[in-house]
């Protein structure tokens, strides 16, 4: 009876007994938010441990055990022990967070630190660990009992990118520039800001504005501006139609081969065009004919020189350089006369445009009249004029 007893409770006895791991599929793989950071970057940890789901009703913690520890670590800086928590009571997936705080150095050029570096914390969340620039981070866990699993993780700086948000503006349009440079998230809890200059053609001197983290974490930076036909101030820019406009940022941490100590000037720019399309930008008269006194003349006669005048007028509130064409053309359609006259017009300014001209003899003629803003662009502010000519 008594052997029947112990055969029947070893029978119904669990047996527990730890398997051999398969190292060629991890058992418990280490898992961050991104497979590269930056120098004052956040990490997101998470490792998927079912076996250490130790009470399925309440949420666990790994790591702060000394005899199964998790180290994190760069160079000489480490955090160790440092905890993790069960993402939710039996889910077997524990995280945690670590705030990199990068080394002392001035990342803007004015002579002052803009980091504060350091290396405490116990976890799940209060981490801050001190790294360099082209450092490396280690995550290590001791699994079991000489079963320590890693992952490593580069840190480095990068070339910072600056840009308009179209390669051509309207006086009239707000101008955004966006700069994106992950070194410059110098606190991922909060909103950073940087500074851009910014100026034109009209204004080497140009402007300064501030741009605005777009979210905590996100490196990615963003300023607005106006332009002004005037004059620079706050967020306006002189810029005049036929201006380039260029935004600079300069940009202190470098990715190799640069050093620590290297600076660059990041650059970008755009074309400034007017609001109003080209072929209305000038508005010209009619045709009409004097003597050389300036008298109106009801009737033209051949081998007498008249005054050909046009009228021009700047239909805009800035300078405009032109030039007007005079072509006239005889019965046969063949040019006989071609001349222009250059100048620039001042804001709304309305200007005679006069040419003479001896016709040889009588018949019809066709004045055709072209308003263009130079001879190398040869771009219409207006749209071509004809004109018919009686001559007696």
């Amino acid at each position: 009876m008594y052997e029947f007893l112990l055969g029947f409770f070893l029978i119904l006895a669990p047996v527990y007994a730890e398997s051999i791991p398969d190292y060629e599929k991890p058992f418990a793989p280490i898992y961050t938010n991104k497979p590269e950071y930056s120098w004052t970057d956040k990490i997101i940890i998470s490792i998927n441990a079912p076996s250490w789901n130790s009470n399925s009703n309440q949420i666990d913690s790994i790591g702060e055990s000394t005899s199964h520890p998790i180290k994190i670590s760069s160079g000489e800086n480490f955090l160790k022990p440092y905890r993790l928590t069960e993402t939710s009571s039996g889910s077997g997936i524990f995280s945690g967070e670590i705030i990199l705080t990068g080394f002392l150095h001035d990342v803007d050029g004015d002579g002052i630190f803009d980091t504060n570096p350091k290396t405490s914390g116990s976890g799940p969340t209060n981490g801050f660990l001190q790294v360099e620039n082209d450092d490396s981070i280690t995550i290590s866990f001791e699994f079991a009992d000489g079963i320590v699993l890693t992952k490593s993780i580069p840190i480095t700086w990068n070339m910072g990118v600056i840009q308009f948000s179209k390669d051509i503006f309207l006086t009239s349009d707000l101008v955004e520039i966006r700069v994106i440079d992950q070194d410059m998230n110098l606190n991922p809890e909060a909103i950073d800001t940087i500074t851009i200059d910014v100026f034109s053609d009209s204004d080497n001197g140009g402007i300064q504005v501030v741009a605005t983290e777009t979210s905590e974490r996100s490196g990615d930076f963003l300023a607005n501006i106006s332009l002004s036909t005037n004059t620079s101030s706050g967020n306006r820019l002189y810029a005049v139609p036929g201006d380039s406009i260029f935004a600079k940022y300069d940009d202190h941490t470098l990715p190799k081969p640069f050093s620590k100590s290297d600076e660059i000037s990041v650059e970008t720019s755009a074309t400034v065009d007017y609001s109003v399309s080209s072929i209305n930008r000038i508005h010209v008269s009619p045709i009409s004919f004097s003597d050389s006194f300036g008298n109106t003349l009801d009737s033209l006669i051949s081998e007498i020189q008249i005054q050909v005048v046009g009228k021009v007028e700047n239909q805009l509130n800035y300078d405009q350089e032109f030039i007007y064409f005079f072509q006239i053309k005889n019965s046969d359609n063949s040019v006989i006369s071609l001349s222009w006259i250059q100048g620039k017009l001042s804001p709304n300014q309305l200007l005679d445009i006069s040419q003479s001209w001896i016709p040889e003899k009588s018949e019809n003629y066709v004045l055709e009249t072209y308003v263009w803003n130079s001879l190398n662009d040869s771009i219409p502010l207006s749209p071509p004029m004809i004109t018919s000519i009686i001559i007696n």
